[in-house]
């Protein structure tokens, strides 16, 4: 799939990716969402953000997890 809002640059943020070239990581973006914030109090607490960047950064991540092998985790 091609990210058109998602960056990544060596030189901001230590290459961590990024929506759109701004300093707002998709990692925070994806705990607010699991934190249960709806998509517009995401984008009141980052007013630079618009809401297919959040859509984006969920897919971003969903993408780079199924990149990975997790551990199964034993429940109880």
């Amino acid at each position: 799939m091609d990210f058109k809002r998602i960056t990544v640059n060596p030189h901001q943020m230590d290459g961590v990716p990024c929506i759109r070239g701004l300093r707002i990581p998709v990692a925070t973006v994806v705990a607010m969402v699991a934190d249960g914030m709806t998509e517009d109090e995401i984008l009141q607490a980052f007013p630079d953000l618009e809401r297919e960047d959040i859509h984006e950064a969920l897919l971003y991540a969903a993408g780079a997890l199924q990149e990975r092998e997790l551990p199964l985790v034993k429940s109880g």
